[in-house]
């Protein structure tokens, strides 16, 4: 957090709005996604062309995420060394300098290396974004704010490789990293136009207390050890949705064209919603959102082995994209709930590590199942997951919103 004694204090619920920070907030954001959204699809072909394997080639894709997943604790300490707005200017840069590797480069190694890189990027400016907006915006518009974060990072994601597919069809497959390189070098410009938020003085005489990784795990342990499982069980179930509707389509021997055109139908509903889930979320309570949520999936996956051709897996694909849609920003959400003022970071840090232990441990179970019994027994099983998901946000998560007052204005 900043010390500048000119920094803004957080906003209270009368005078927030949510339009006023949205360029600045936002803004980074959809271009981040777009950024990630046009490289994502033409890394293994990259690859490729760099005399990959096809196995090599998947580990490239794999390395974003497990760059990613190392990192969420330095990120942590980065985003409390230098507070919100200069760790989402660092990772847009930072991003960037891994694309340009990518495409610099001969050798797999330095590719290998720039999506590593990419990886790291996305834990800082992650981790940095939600710590902004939790201490920003007042406790009664969180979840919409989160949702709304969510929401905006996936439409960039959702119209990234629309953009990479033109710039590749005129220039080549090097030119869908150019346009990351520019997306993402275009948040961390709007990134900088945050303004830095100061935490409210201690009382008088009052020393704040150290904080390390090792007291943020002894302090925090019951959350840790409840909603925070819960929250690993979410991410394994949304890691593995985005398998189980190709793969469902392929065994059903659809076209690759049919299978497409659901998987982006769903991920259509998914992008309608975030809104609306998120004002839910603030006036009722998250789990009002959230257990529905893990429902919908749950039961989508338990009935999607049942199908048997395309407008019956349309069905379930639209039922998990409904479901997924509800949600978003709800991990982040329930991460803001329970995250302390002082060493919010370090919290913050876990929370996001667990959730992607979570995403990486879900298709990894998935690909197990499959190869050890049958594709939809793994399918299947992962909608039981989100029904114990369910279970225990339902036990764990608090029925009233967080905040004694909730407020009836819009935007």
């Amino acid at each position: 957090m900043s010390s500048d004694p000119a920094a803004p204090a957080p906003a209270t619920s009368t005078e927030f709005s949510l339009r006023r920070i949205a360029l600045p907030v936002f803004g980074p954001s959809l271009l981040f996604g777009l950024g990630e959204g046009a490289i994502l699809p033409i890394v293994p072909l990259l690859a490729r062309d760099l005399g990959a394997t096809v196995s090599t080639a998947a580990l490239m894709v794999a390395l974003i995420s497990i760059g990613s997943l190392l990192n969420n604790i330095p990120a942590s300490l980065i985003t409390m060394r230098w507070g919100e707005r200069w760790a989402i200017v660092a990772a847009g840069i930072w991003s960037a300098f891994g694309m340009a590797l990518c495409i610099s480069t001969s050798h797999l190694v330095l590719f290998g290396t720039g999506c590593l890189m990419v990886g790291m990027s996305q834990a800082v400016y992650n981790l940095a974004r939600q710590s902004y907006l939790t201490e920003a915006v007042p406790v009664s518009y969180r979840a919409r704010a989160l949702s709304t974060l969510g929401g905006v990072m996936r439409i960039g994601m959702f119209v990234g490789p629309f953009m990479a597919a033109a710039a590749v069809h005129f220039f080549g497959l090097s030119a869908a990293f150019v346009v990351g390189i520019v997306a993402v070098a275009c948040a961390a410009a709007l990134g900088a136009r945050i303004p830095d938020l100061e935490l409210p003085p201690l009382p008088a005489g009052q020393v704040p207390a150290r904080i390390t990784l090792r007291s943020t795990l002894k302090d925090h342990r019951r959350v840790l050890l409840t909603i925070g499982l819960g929250v690993m069980l979410i991410s394994a179930v949304r890691a593995s949705r985005q398998a189980v509707i190709p793969l469902w389509a392929e065994h059903l021997a659809l076209a690759p064209a049919a299978a497409s055109l659901i998987y982006g139908l769903s991920g259509g509903i998914d992008m309608l919603v975030f809104y609306p889930a998120g004002k839910v979320m603030d006036r009722k309570g998250r789990r009002w959102v959230a257990v529905p949520s893990m429902l919908i999936m749950g039961a989508a996956m338990l009935l999607m082995p049942l199908s048997f051709g395309f407008n019956t897996l349309l069905l379930a694909a639209l039922a998990i994209g409904f479901g997924n849609g509800i949600g978003s920003g709800m991990i982040m959400t329930l991460g803001a709930d329970h995250s302390p003022r002082h060493g919010r970071a370090h919290f913050l840090g876990v929370w996001r590590l667990m959730s992607d232990i979570g995403a990486s441990c879900g298709p990894a179970l998935l690909s197990l199942i499959a190869a050890s019994v049958s594709l939809a027994s793994g399918i299947a099983v992962t909608g039981l997951i989100a029904f114990v998901a369910a279970g225990m946000l339902a036990r764990w998560v608090p029925r009233r919103p967080p905040g004694s007052a909730v407020v009836s204005s819009g935007v």
